[in-house]
């Protein structure tokens, strides 16, 4: 059986004229599905039942999602368009499961450490998440393009270059995951800690 902790939504580029700052604005929020079982095996085939779909066929552990939304405000001037402010809004959505029923006292402190090590793992997402966004804001902050008037040019240009950094994230991403999912990775260390009983 595979347990997943993560999957990740592509960010979604919004690109319109607007008033604008020179900081990433983050919001982030936190869903949690509950799950019960009295033993490791038993809290493992609850997350495989109910975590949030990986895929079309299987389920994560945990998932961390996000969206990225750009305000940019445009200046134009004989003929140049140029970037004068361009704000980046990333909205973070963390899943995680929560157990409803008490638990065996070891068997408690074994999920603390096992949730503890999920939730690492899924902030770190959000982390390169974040990453990207402030890289997109900097290689976006003050582009500027001669005869283009009505900026068309510009917009195109600006859409080309955050894609690509998102691609590159995106990667990272991928990156992590099959680090820390190789077999004997951090992740199988987590479960198998939890499935150890004393």
């Amino acid at each position: 059986m595979q347990f997943f902790t993560k999957a990740c939504i592509a960010a979604v580029c919004v690109l319109f004229a607007g008033s604008a700052s020179a900081e990433v604005k983050v919001s982030v929020k936190r869903k949690n599905y509950d799950i019960s079982g009295s033993n490791g095996p038993a809290l493992l085939d609850a997350m495989d039942r109910r975590g949030p779909k990986h895929g079309f066929l299987t389920r994560a552990i945990a998932q961390t999602g996000y969206t990225v939304g750009w305000e940019i405000e445009w200046a134009m001037a004989n003929g140049t368009c140029r970037v004068k402010n361009a704000t980046a809004e990333l909205a973070i959505t963390y899943t995680f499961p929560r157990v409803a029923n008490r638990l065996p006292p070891d068997l408690d402190r074994r999920w603390t450490r096992f949730m503890k090590g999920v939730r690492k793992h899924e902030e770190t997402h959000g982390t390169l998440a974040r990453q990207m966004v402030r890289a997109a804001e900097r290689e976006v902050a003050g582009m500027s393009m001669r005869n283009d008037p009505d900026c068309s040019k510009s917009r195109r240009a600006v859409k080309r270059k955050v894609a690509a950094i998102y691609a590159d994230y995106e990667a990272r991403q991928v990156q992590f995951d099959g680090k820390e999912h190789r077999d004997g990775g951090r992740v199988e260390g987590l479960v198998d800690a939890l499935l150890r009983s004393r």
